[in-house]
């Protein structure tokens, strides 16, 4: 068996000794948007540390557990806290969370991240649904021997993000008038910020914002044939467009003054996915 999804298969066994919770979405928690999981009708939480094997968050602002429960009639997991590659795990180790969640029975994989805004006119707080990503500036979660059982070794990458799906959050977006924009996410290493250069580049290679989280997870779920939505929070203007230097806390705070916009947005999103899941 592969090593990657023997690891995957262990730790599946161990989350089904503590929960047999089936999800339809899972739901990924970015930096200082973790309160969302606060308003959900939990069943139960893991923590990540409890599952043998399984990496740990260590970014500030991610408690690092997994969140069992319902938004309305919905049964989601949620990671209230995410694994980056810039914390020293191997790809491999960073996208296992989304392949553990699929292995639950996830269809849907919506991941939300905090980033900074590239795009003119974008402010901090500004959410923005991801049409799109660039991802080649870290390697890819599929290099090496593919593991079969999750997908075939060359995927598809024409249409990451669902149409279906994202179309249903700009209308959630609408019924709780939450102004939503739209743009691509591109994915650094971390876990310093840009330089202004290499944010120009990112411009004019197309990217709207950036962020070191996210499009590598959106490449895991697709090739093992999750449906994907994004939503970034534009918690600060990247480098060269800001006036200030950038920070951590700077994201945390930008999460937070957003929290009650994105919880709306993102509750409504996943009770609407219902009729087009079913």
């Amino acid at each position: 068996m592969n090593p990657v999804y023997e690891k995957l298969s262990k730790c599946l066994e161990a989350v089904r000794e503590k929960t047999d919770f089936v999800p339809e979405v899972a739901l990924v928690l970015g930096s200082g948007l973790g309160d969302f999981a606060d308003t959900m009708d939990v069943d139960c939480v893991v923590d990540y540390k409890d599952i043998p094997g399984f990496p740990v968050s260590t970014a500030p602002g991610h408690k690092g557990r997994f969140v069992f429960g319902r938004v309305g009639d919905v049964p989601v997991v949620c990671m209230q806290g995410r694994v980056h590659y810039y914390e020293g795990y191997d790809m491999s180790d960073v996208v296992l969370p989304i392949r553990l969640m699929g292995m639950m029975g996830a269809k849907v994989l919506f991941l939300t991240n905090a980033s900074g805004g590239i795009k003119q006119g974008f402010h901090a707080g500004d959410l923005m649904l991801i049409t799109d990503q660039i991802s080649f500036f870290v390697p890819s979660p599929l290099r090496g021997e593919n593991i079969s059982e999750l997908g075939t070794r060359f995927p598809d990458m024409s249409h990451i993000y669902d149409e279906e799906l994202s179309e249903t959050i700009k209308k959630a977006a609408m019924k709780e008038d939450v102004r939503l924009r739209q743009g691509v996410y591109v994915q650094t290493q971390g876990p310093n910020y840009e330089s202004p250069a290499e944010i120009g580049l990112c411009r004019t290679l197309g990217a709207d914002a950036v962020g070191m989280s996210t499009a590598c997870e959106a490449v895991a779920a697709n090739h093992m044939g999750l449906r994907v939505v994004g939503v970034s929070c534009i918690s600060n203007l990247a480098a060269g467009i800001s006036p200030t230097p950038l920070s951590e806390q700077e994201v945390i705070d930008a999460g937070k003054a957003a929290a009650d916009k994105f919880t709306r947005l993102v509750k409504r999103s996943i009770m609407d996915m219902k009729e087009v899941l079913a």
